[in-house]
């Protein structure tokens, strides 16, 4: 079993920056590969960010692009998700996930296994 834990959200104007963690725990021990995704109540659940296991590879939702990093430190176990410019249409709960015992990105979210408890971003105007 692998836990992860979002953190680093909150509430900051437009043209703003935040950067989210997520931290994972238990079984790490295997390659894998790291999504963050979006979602708001009653939406569906959108892609954000994607990166392999090296840190090598990354791919972005064009929504994104150009705004957001997202990175990786193996030897802290996490993620992370730098984001610049926020807009309002980037209010949303933030989740991290991992896709176990692969290191191949994905932006499609059923293909992770482990998803964290979300964390809220909202942007004002």
């Amino acid at each position: 079993q692998v836990q992860l834990v979002e953190s680093g959200g909150g509430l900051v104007q437009a043209g703003g920056s935040l950067r989210l963690s997520c931290v994972a725990s238990g079984r790490t021990d295997s390659r894998n590969a790291m999504g963050w995704f979006r979602q708001a109540p009653g939406k569906e659940r959108e892609f954000v960010a994607t990166i392999n296991w090296t840190g090598g590879k990354t791919y972005y939702a064009d929504s994104v692009k150009g705004r957001f990093t997202i990175s990786r430190d193996n030897a802290k176990n996490t993620v992370y998700l730098q984001m610049n410019s926020l807009k309002p249409e980037d209010t949303f709960v933030y989740y991290c996930a991992m896709k176990y015992y692969s290191g191949i990105y994905s932006y499609a979210g059923d293909e992770y296994d482990y998803w964290g408890q979300g964390t809220q971003v909202t942007v004002s105007s």
